[in-house]
């Protein structure tokens, strides 16, 4: 590791830290160490950083903003590569959008809105970046990522970079296949959107963030949804009726605002969160028999 991490240094690639705690990077203020932490400079640096993984054989792990993940106390074995601002290009041309992987979604939303093009709305409010909403194919309000991507350049296990079209992310409720079949890096993504009255497109946007406001505790760490919602049933919903608003395991707590939400309400573990988790999932299968999946990922060493 020592010679890796030399190697690192040497390559000038962007802020290199070593122990970061992870609680500083995730929306819920959770998380132990990571053994490495980069966030490269501009994308080319990306390349260079896996090409050095693979020299290693050394695991890996990719974060945006640090929304729906939550990090084990134990920390996360290996590198842990973030998407930030060096990774935030814009570039429009008429109806199509260009943006790198670490370009905050909900900045990008606003963005567009201001330049009169549709099929963003649904963003508004959703934390996170650009290239984790591709990941995990985020989505509200009836529409998500894959109602609008064209295609993602996406950086692999191999060090090689390949633009995967619509068709070839193989989106589905709130996945792709980067979260399976082949795991990578979305570097850029290309969305296609529509002319609109720029007015109507604004006021849509900033009506999707008040309800959030109003509906979500975002005035407190949390992570997002916790778990899917087993249509036709919503999560959300299910923990209000079996009564489990408010109930708390350490210092995490259910909101009571939002049945699907767990709040770090003050110095929260992951272990709190999971054993949290792990009781509502026995209790919504003892009491209408369906099985909870999460939602937000769960990383890092047991």
């Amino acid at each position: 590791m020592k010679e890796f991490l030399a190697k690192l240094y040497a390559l000038n690639i962007g802020k290199v830290r070593e122990n970061e705690p992870m609680s500083n990077h995730t929306t819920i203020k959770i998380g132990g160490p990571a053994d490495i932490f980069v966030e490269p400079s501009k994308p080319e640096n990306l390349q260079k950083i896996m090409e050095l993984i693979n020299e290693y054989d050394i695991k890996w792990r990719a974060i945006g903003r640090g929304s729906n993940l939550l990090v084990s106390d134990n920390g996360i074995e290996g590198v842990v590569i973030k998407l930030g601002s060096g990774l935030d290009q814009l570039e429009i041309n008429e109806n199509e959008v260009k943006v790198g992987g670490g370009y905050s979604l909900v900045s990008l939303a606003t963005s567009i809105s201001r330049k009169g093009l549709s099929g963003l709305e649904f963003a508004g409010g959703i934390p996170g970046s650009v290239g984790g909403a591709v990941y995990m194919n985020a989505g509200a309000h009836g529409s998500d990522i894959s109602k609008i991507l064209t295609k993602a350049l996406i950086l692999f296990n191999d060090g090689k970079l390949e633009w995967l079209t619509n068709e070839e992310m193989e989106f589905s409720y709130r996945t792709s296949i980067l979260q399976s079949k082949r795991p990578g890096i979305v570097v850029e993504a290309v969305f296609k959107l529509q002319p609109g009255d720029r007015e109507t497109i604004i006021a849509e946007i900033q009506k999707n963030k008040d309800y959030r406001k109003v509906t979500q505790p975002w005035n407190y760490p949390c992570a997002g949804s916790i778990f899917r919602n087993p249509l036709p049933n919503y999560a959300g919903k299910l923990v209000e009726e079996a009564g489990l608003k408010g109930y708390s395991i350490g210092g995490a707590k259910i909101s009571e605002m939002h049945g699907n939400f767990i709040v770090n309400a003050g110095n929260a573990t992951a272990s709190d969160v999971l054993k949290l988790i792990d009781y509502i999932k026995k209790t919504i299968d003892t009491q209408y028999g369906i099985k909870m999946e999460t939602e937000v990922e769960i990383i890092g060493r047991k």
